[in-house]
This record gives structure tokens, C-alpha cells and sequence, in this order.
């Protein structure tokens, strides 16, 4: 089961952190960007990321959409290919989903680029993730973004819909639908997005639902912080990971006198360090 490999190198790096590689093209240094497109820059900062920070984190976090504006879903299947080289966990963010059909082609992805997982939005309701059951009862796991973290989730996310919180009764579907589907460490193959600038959200969600693995995004974000993101895991310090993208991957922007693959692995370590404070990994 996915979800198992995902705990099992959480616990073998004593890192949940989750290195979100999508990047605004400023974002990317200099020395990838001479003589090169956008593409090919990003991959080989990808690349070299990957090289630093192997064995120091769990897993990282891909973007299908960003890949495909740039014309570059080539070099997204070898970048998958390549961090699974690594020993990393691979999740994509998949394609809008925005009917039935567009799902199922959706769940067909974890054939043609072999992630780990995938996270979709589930507001168009179940039809999102039916077609993904059989693909999480075969090994993979597919992440709901129930809450996100952007400033303006609250507007209907937050929204009461009878006695429950919208992104609540979101995560009541992907419950009732990955229940039978458990990994060995407990925790089901559906599992949620969540954001870590919002304290209630990451905490409701893990002490009503002890068997949903939560992605908590957002400590970019302001209002995002270790605290809140490390309510996410349960007593033993599993069942969540921590998705982090331009503090560690555009850190050398601070940090102008440092190699940038220093400078990300610098900041993989200080935020490590930072959520050791709050949550132990047994």
C-alpha cells in the first residue's frame, strides 16, 4: 500500500516533510536558467534538489498542470522516474477534475506517470474519486483537498452546511469511502489535504478521523507555522506529512551568497528541526 511506504519513509528520515516542486519561474537560480527554457530549467532544478536532499526528506510533490502548460510532460515521467531512483515517495497534483469522465482519465495517470499518489479536488463530489477505488485497492493513494490553504478557502470551505463545516462533510465522503481500504499502518489509501495556516481545520479533521492521512499544506503561507502543521499527526507521530515548497526551494533568494542546493538543504534542516519541537516520530 502507498500509504504505507509514505509512513515507512517518514519514519526511516525522521523528516515529514513533503517538498513541494512546483515554482514560479523567478524562483528558479540563475546558473539553471542560462541558454535554457523554462522546462528544461526547472527540471534540472529539480534534479539537483532531488540529488541534495536525498534521504533527508520523506517525499516530494509534483504538479501535472504546471508540467503540461510548459509543454514538458516528458521530462515530468523522468522526473517521477528519477525521484523514485532516489527512494522518494511521489505525489502529483493531478489535472482539474471537473466531470466523471475527466476523473477516470485522471485515475488512468497512475499508469502512464507511475506517482505514488495523487491529490484532486473532490467539490464536484464523488464522481471525483469513484474511478480512483479500484486504483487505491490495487496500491495507490489519492489525497481529497478538503481545506485548502489560500486566504480565500474560507469563503465556502468554512461554510455551515446543516450542523457541519463544508470541507467537513467533504471529509466525510472520502471516510465513508476509504474505510475498507487501510494500509498496514492503519491508515486509509483516501486520504485528505488540509491547511496548516488554519488550527481548527488540522485539528478537527485528525481527532475526528483517526484513520485518514492528512497532507497539511500551507506553512508557506502566511499565517502557516510548524505548530499548527504538526497538529496533524496522532501520538505516535504518524499519519501525516507536510507539504513545503518555496521556503526550502527558493531559500537561496536569502540567502544570495549560498549555493541554492545548500541553501534548500539548510532550510530542509532548520524546519525539521523546528516541527522536532512540536512532534517525535516513533
Amino acid at each position: 500500500m502507498s500509504v504505507d511506504i509514505l509512513q515507512e519513509k517518514i519514519r526511516k528520515t525522521k523528516s515529514p516533510i513533503m517538498l513541494d516542486l512546483g515554482m514560479r519561474p523567478e524562483q528558479i537560480p540563475d546558473k539553471f536558467r542560462q541558454g535554457s527554457g523554462e522546462s528544461a530549467a526547472l527540471y534540472a532544478y529539480c534534479r539537483e534538489l532531488l540529488d541534495g536532499l536525498k534521504g533527508s526528506i520523506a517525499g516530494v510533490r509534483l504538479h501535472f498542470t504546471q508540467w503540461a502548460l510548459l509543454d514538458g510532460l516528458s521530462s515530468l515521467r523522468s522526473l517521477i522516474d528519477y525521484a523514485h531512483e532516489q527512494g522518494y515517495y511521489v505525489l502529483m497534483d493531478g489535472p482539474a477534475v471537473l466531470t466523471p469522465w475527466e476523473a477516470q482519465r485522471a485515475a488512468d495517470m497512475f499508469d502512464t506517470f507511475g506517482m505514488d499518489g495523487m491529490v484532486i479536488c473532490p467539490y464536484i463530489g464523488s464522481d471525483a474519486y469513484k474511478p480512483f477505488i479500484p486504483v487505491c485497492q490495487n496500491g495507490k493513494s489519492l489525497f481529497l483537498a478538503v481545506r485548502t490553504p489560500n486566504k480565500s478557502a474560507a469563503e465556502l470551505q468554512d461554510m455551515i452546511t446543516g450542523s457541519r463545516l463544508v470541507h467537513v462533510a467533504a471529509a466525510d465522503h472520502v471516510k465513508r469511502h476509504g474505510e475498507t481500504i487501510l494500509g498496514k499502518c492503519g491508515y486509509s489509501q483516501l486520504g485528505v489535504l488540509t491547511a496548516g495556516t488554519n488550527s481548527n481545520a488540522v485539528m478537527g479533521l485528525r481527532t475526528k478521523y483517526n484513520r485518514l492521512f492528512l497532507l497539511v499544506d500551507g506553512l508557506d503561507y502566511p499565517g502557516g507555522n510548524g505548530k499548527i502543521c504538526s497538529q496533524g499527526f496522532d501520538r505516535f507521530g504518524h499519519g501525516c506529512v507536510i507539504s513545503i515548497g518555496p521556503s526550502i526551494t527558493a531559500a537561496w533568494i536569502e540567502n544570495v551568497d549560498v549555493d541554492p542546493i545548500a541553501a534548500a538543504e539548510q532550510a530542509a534542516e532548520r524546519i525539521r528541526n523546528n516541527l522536532s519541537r512540536y512532534v517525535s516520530i516513533l
